[in-house]
């Protein structure tokens, strides 16, 4: 250090010396003040110099179980807004406790994802989002506004009083007014759904999905979920097989898409009661939750097709989301 005078190596010297009183001791500024004969201004102003020239450096060590650098990486590659990532590697095997996982990063990110007067719809048929409200306590402030089914569902009565559940629990955690759709979710055909639109309940949740400003979904997969199953409200075999045979990979509220996360209807539209694709995907904030092995192919296309503007999942398809070519 020839080349540097005296003096500043003194200040260098008076530099570490305070901000290892300060960092390594614990001393307070005032104490180190004191002992130094130096002014509480001039201790701030050393203890500031030493982060300056990199003496001292802030490192944040996140704690297990908090990823952020691996959220930040998710939202910036497939342009989310939000992406929150909960531990499962040695969970993958129990699809119970994987869902428990999810609903609970999911229940506490709920805890601040809603505004005063929002309007909410709420996909009712997915096990994970019954799992995130049921680990969800009550919000402090009550948003208000409302909690729409965003479709129908009667099939089997045990998964009606499910989706019912659902939709009712969560608006009275966050205060705010449910809107049931009472119907099926599929229906015979063309015909039957528009006399059903003409029912005046039915028209009046329509009209509440249009002027939606966040939604809470389930990803599918094209192998439908135990609990669809037992609705009685899966789409049947047979168009299961002709969607797979087009490419359908997933689906959010039974709007299903293809690897690339384009939508495909293969006639299904003209029979379902329930969120149309343009008015889900004109909602501001789109949260879903969902991962898993089983769940992978549909979770990729759903953030690959901008379905969704949060998505809430588990460490093991967050990295292959990253490590997709």
């Amino acid at each position: 250090m020839s080349h540097v005078g005296h003096d500043q190596v003194d200040k260098l010297r008076l530099i570490v010396r305070v901000a290892r009183m300060y960092h390594e001791r614990g001393l307070r500024q005032n104490q180190i003040a004191q002992q130094l004969n130096l002014s509480q201004a001039g201790v701030s102003r050393l203890l500031r110099a030493a982060g300056d020239l990199g003496i001292v450096r802030t490192v944040v060590v996140s704690p297990g179980g908090i990823h952020s650098e691996l959220e930040d990486e998710v939202a910036a590659r497939y342009h989310l807004a939000d992406a929150v990532v909960t531990d499962s590697d040695d969970l993958l095997d129990h699809p119970k406790i994987m869902m428990r996982a999810l609903g609970s990063a999911a229940a506490s990110y709920l805890e601040t994802a809603f505004r005063a007067g929002d309007r909410i719809g709420v996909s009712t048929w997915s096990e994970t989002l019954l799992a995130a409200v049921d680990a969800m306590p009550p919000l402090k402030q009550p948003v208000g506004g409302r909690i729409v089914q965003l479709m129908g569902g009667i099939g089997d009565p045990q998964g009606q009083v499910q989706a019912t559940r659902l939709t009712a629990r969560l608006a009275d955690l966050v205060g705010a007014t449910p809107l049931f759709v009472r119907s099926p979710g599929l229906v015979g055909s063309a015909e039957a759904r528009v006399s059903l639109l003409s029912d005046p309940f039915i028209r009046e949740v329509s009209h509440s999905w249009q002027q939606l400003t966040a939604v809470l979904v389930g990803i599918g997969s094209v192998e439908p979920s135990p609990l669809l199953q037992l609705s009685g409200n899966a789409v049947p075999e047979e168009e299961l097989i002709r969607l797979r045979s087009l490419g359908a990979v997933g689906d959010i509220c039974q709007r299903f898409f293809d690897a690339s996360g384009a939508h495909l209807d293969a006639g299904l539209g003209e029979r379902t009661i329930g969120v149309s694709p343009d008015q889900l995907r004109s909602v501001p904030r789109r949260i879903a939750v969902a991962g898993g092995a089983r769940k992978y192919a549909a979770v990729r296309a759903a953030v690959r097709g901008r379905w969704i503007t949060t998505l809430i999942t588990d460490l093991h398809t967050a990295r292959r989301l990253v490590d997709e070519p």
